[in-house]
């Protein structure tokens, strides 16, 4: 019985650390970048299912993106404390030193493209510490600068696409051909960048109604993240309603090049559908419960159209 009070200290000890290294790597959208590139690597021609090749993408995929997140958290640790949905994140509540944060984030960084490298090949591991650049060194400092680093931001965020899909082609080149196994047929390389297309327009409706509502938190730290630069206006919202108007046409080219097939060309168009609906209810409504709306209705978008994709792949 005495020792009951140490080992349920301890439990509690462990649980915590786990929850702020869950916090530090941003644990919800780290395991959604790994879900893409994951889904994008089975996408790939001549890849079939095998579960320790999935399990090591995902382990490696998680871990350069968490990296990234510990990079963006570390820049962002004094201005993380000004906003209420940040304030708590283990370096603004001092529960993590710098030094650890770090440490955590090279371990991370060099162990997923080991990963990447030595089962899949070095091109993918490049594009992936690409990704990691631009987020942690270029996406991360802009964000007070001005709202084009969403755009910038955008490019980490579909690249694990093409990560994925090099990583099962070995090939980057849109412009290269494979013969599938099975058929004989000679296909395009041009499904990654198609994939790469989807998810990186895909971002600016999803991150715009995340700015929305958080906007009194991101002003309050000097983020410039809509693009007006007077935040929740007209001229923001139909940017959202543009863009994802735009995924339209995009959303149909994996059947017309080939990957997918009519089933899921048509659960493609309804979901993009759906999207354009709610960014026009946005901008006819203009309040903060529409912008939550485009933000739930985005977070389901991605994974129904990637997971319709690969049940209906066609090569």
């Amino acid at each position: 019985m005495s020792n009951e009070p140490v080992k349920q200290q301890s439990s509690f000890t462990i649980a915590g650390k786990l929850k702020d290294y869950r916090l530090l790597i941003k644990f919800s959208l780290s395991f959604m970048v790994a879900f893409s590139a994951v889904i994008s690597y089975l996408l790939a021609p001549n890849i079939s299912y095998g579960w320790a090749k999935i399990t090591l993408l995902f382990l490696g995929g998680l871990m350069i993106t968490g990296s990234a997140n510990a990079v963006n958290e570390i820049s962002e640790k004094d201005t993380d404390a000004l906003m209420h949905r940040t304030a708590s994140r283990p370096l603004p509540s001092g529960r993590m030193s710098v030094t650890e944060a770090w440490t955590a984030a090279i371990i991370m960084i060099v162990g997923g493209l080991l990963i990447l490298g030595f089962y899949f090949n070095w091109l993918a591991a490049g594009v992936a510490f690409a990704s990691w650049f631009i987020y942690a060194y270029m996406y991360t400092p802009l964000k007070k600068v001005s709202s084009v680093s969403v755009l910038i931001g955008g490019i980490p965020g579909a690249l694990p696409c093409l990560i994925g899909w090099v990583a099962g082609t070995g090939e980057l080149n849109p412009m290269a051909t494979f013969i599938v196994a099975e058929t004989g047929k000679e296909v395009s390389n041009i499904g990654g960048w198609v994939l790469f297309a989807i998810q990186f327009f895909w971002q600016f409706p999803h991150f715009w109604a995340i700015a929305w509502v958080a906007h009194k938190d991101y002003t309050n730290a000097g983020f410039k993240l809509m693009p007006s630069v007077e935040g929740p206006t007209k001229y923001s919202a139909i940017q959202s309603v543009i863009y994802s108007l735009v995924l339209i046409p995009i959303g149909m080219l994996p059947f017309l090049v080939g990957m997918s097939g009519m089933i899921s060309f048509v659960i493609v168009l309804v979901a993009n559908l759906f999207m354009v609906w709610q960014c026009v209810r946005l901008f006819r409504e203009m309040e903060r419960k529409a912008a939550r709306r485009v933000m739930f209705s985005s977070y389901f978008y991605l994974p129904i159209v990637l997971l319709a994709l690969l049940a209906d792949k066609t090569w």
